[in-house]
C-alpha cells in the first residue's frame, strides 16, 4: 500500500486518484487532518490531525511499502507568524522527520518527500538553469525549513536504509490552483491591462499533471532510490509569454503594456514590493536533464494543455 500525506490538497488529492487508478498499486491510504467527503473508492481514509512533531503515525502506516509526503506548510508571500522560520521548521522540518522515522521503523520501504527548488534558490542568470547537483541555497524560511528536512532525511536514509526520493518543483499549477497564480487568471479574465507586455525573463513552471506524473515513477523506479530530482514542464516561458499564453487558454486576449521590466522593479522597490517585482521580471529556470535520463522520464503535459486544463478548472 502507498501513504499520501496531505491527500486532499492541492497535489496529494489528485495524486491520490492517480494511485487509486493504477492496478499496479495494492491499495491507497490517505492520511488527513480533518473526515474528507470524497475520496475515491477503494482508497482507506485515516484520520492523523496536524503534521507535527508528536503526530502519532502507526495506524496509517500498517501494511505500507511507500509514502509520498505533501502535507507541509506552504510558501506564502506575506506570512503572518511572529516567528516564521520557527513556524516552518516545527511543521515541514520536525513533523517531516517523526513521520519518516516512524515510517522507517514500521518497514516502509521508500519515502517520496515534495520538496522545493526554493532549497537551490530564488532567481537564476538567464541561460544558467538550477540542477538537482548544484549547492543548496534557500533564502527564505520556507526553503530553509525544506532544506533542513532534506538533510534529516538523508541521516535517516543512512541510519535506517529506507530509500529517500526527493522532488523540487517550481510553481505548480492546474485546476484549483491558488495564490499568485490564481491572481493571474482572474486579471487575464478580466481584461485588466497589465505592464507586463516587455519581460524578457525566463521562468520554469510545473503543471499538476506533470508532478503528479513524476511523484508515480519516483514510487515505482527502482533508479529513483536516493536521489535529489528537479520537475518542470519542460518549456520556460517569459511573464509576457505566460500571460498570452494563459489568455489564450482561456478564449480571452491578455492586455499587456510593453513597460520596461526596470522601471517595474524601480516602481516595486519604492512601494516595498521587490520580491513581487522579482518573480515577474527575474528568471528561474530548472534543467530537468536528469530526471529524464535516470527514470525516462518525459512530462507527459505540455505547458499549453496544462494551461488549458487550468483554465477549465478556474472560478473567478
Amino acid at each position: 500500500m502507498i501513504l499520501v500525506t496531505g491527500a486532499t490538497g492541492f497535489v496529494g488529492g489528485v495524486l491520490v486518484r492517480r494511485l487509486a487508478a493504477d492496478p499496479s498499486f495494492n491499495g491507497v491510504v490517505a492520511a488527513v487532518r480533518r473526515k474528507a467527503e470524497a475520496l475515491p473508492e477503494g482508497v482507506a481514509q485515516v484520520l492523523v490531525g496536524d503534521l507535527l512533531p508528536v503526530t502519532d503515525w502507526r495506524t496509517s502506516l500498517q501494511g505500507v511499502c511507500a509514502v509520498v509526503h505533501c502535507a507541509a506548510r506552504v510558501h506564502v508571500m506575506q506570512d503572518d507568524a511572529d516567528e516564521p522560520l520557527q513556524a516552518y521548521r516545527e511543521v515541514n522540518v520536525s513533523g517531516t522527520l517523526n513521520l519518516a522515522r516512524q515510517a522507517a521503523h514500521a518497514g516502509v520501504r521508500r519515502f517520496v518527500f515534495v520538496s522545493s527548488i526554493k532549497v537551490n534558490g530564488e532567481s537564476t542568470q538567464p541561460g544558467h538553469a538550477f540542477t538537482a547537483d548544484d549547492v543548496p541555497a534557500p533564502l527564505d524560511p520556507y526553503g530553509v525549513s525544506k532544506f533542513e528536512a532534506e538533510l534529516g532525511l538523508r541521516e535517516i536514509e543512512l541510519q535506517t536504509g529506507m530509500e529517500v526520493v526527493i522532488v523540487r518543483p517550481p510553481l505548480v499549477y492546474g485546476p484549483g490552483v491558488k495564490a499568485n497564480f490564481a491572481a493571474m487568471m482572474r486579471w487575464v479574465a478580466r481584461g485588466i491591462p497589465l505592464p507586463l507586455g516587455a519581460t524578457q525573463n525566463a521562468r520554469s513552471m510545473v503543471a499538476l499533471g506533470n508532478l503528479v506524473d513524476l511523484l508515480v515513477t519516483c514510487v515505482k523506479h527502482p533508479a529513483a532510490a536516493g536521489q535529489t530530482l528537479l520537475v518542470s514542464d519542460g518549456e520556460d516561458v517569459s511573464t509576457t509569454e505566460l500571460l498570452r499564453r494563459t489568455a489564450q487558454s482561456m478564449g480571452k486576449k491578455a492586455f499587456l503594456l510593453p513597460i520596461p521590466a526596470f522601471v517595474l522593479e524601480w516602481g516595486a522597490a519604492l512601494l516595498g514590493k521587490r520580491a513581487v517585482a522579482q518573480r515577474l521580471c527575474g528568471s528561474l529556470q530548472l534543467d530537468i536533464n536528469k530526471t529524464r535520463q535516470l527514470l525516462d522520464w518525459t512530462p507527459p503535459v505540455s505547458l499549453d494543455e496544462g494551461l488549458r486544463r487550468a483554465a477549465e478548472g478556474f472560478s473567478q
